[in-house]
């Protein structure tokens, strides 16, 4: 990375870091529950705007985290998730084009986790945008499980009830929505897992969205008991 570039980088993220926190949850909340299901209704505009948005969380990213290596595989997550994109425009659709975008969400969640984990977790006072961003962390664990149930749809013929695993824009906006009532354990009812493997996919992703939030309070109270008195 050149240095002029770190030097800007470093300057950025001393002053903006932590507001940047809230920013990335705000865009990445923008996505999952506005964009994505007016994609799946056939918006244009919205399908342009989800560009814009993951352009904006991975430039976010990288300020947070000074990292060229996170900021590398950010953009192989987008170039994964653009050669989709390409496919689906100049209609040459395969089988394979699911699992792809499903690699790329799992490199972006992961990178994203990564990166935002460490800045909420990490030493120092614990500020409003530090418990914002456990919130990112919150709806990437969402778009984690959304990747693996399509590995795991794509794989195993009617391993979920109610679910076409078609390359269409209404799968991304039915796998958000049926990750998020797993998480929260909702449990609707309208879709749900038959296979054991799904099963236990979803009760993994119940367990961790009832920990989740225990852990992140007893680690937020220690780190502000352990910050010295301003």
């Amino acid at each position: 990375m050149p240095l002029a570039l770190r030097t800007v980088l470093s300057r950025l993220h001393d002053q903006y870091r932590d507001p940047i926190l809230t920013v990335l949850t705000l865009l990445l909340a923008l996505l999952m529950f506005v964009l994505v299901p007016l994609h799946a209704v056939g918006s244009v505009v919205a399908q342009d705007l989800e560009a814009l948005v993951a352009v904006s969380l991975i430039i976010g990213a990288l300020i947070v985290s000074e990292s060229a290596i996170a900021f590398a595989f950010l953009l192989i997550a987008l170039f994964l998730n653009g050669t989709v994109v390409v496919s689906r425009a100049f209609d040459m659709r395969s089988t394979t084009d699911l699992y792809i975008a499903a690699a790329a969400w799992l490199i972006f969640a992961g990178t994203l986790g990564w990166i935002v984990g460490k800045a909420v977790f990490g030493g120092g006072r614990v500020s409003y945008h530090r418990v914002v961003g456990a919130v990112f962390l919150y709806l990437l664990i969402a778009l984690t499980f959304s990747a693996l149930f399509i590995i795991v749809g794509m794989s195993i013929p009617d391993a979920f009830s109610g679910i076409k695993f078609d390359d269409t824009p209404a799968l991304t906006g039915t796998l958000f929505y049926f990750s998020f009532v797993t998480l929260t354990s909702t449990g609707y009812g309208d879709l749900y897992p038959v296979h054991p493997i799904a099963r236990s996919l979803c009760n993994l992703e119940t367990i961790l969205g009832q920990l989740y939030p225990a852990t992140l309070i007893a680690r937020l109270v220690s780190l502000e008991s352990a910050s010295p008195e301003p």
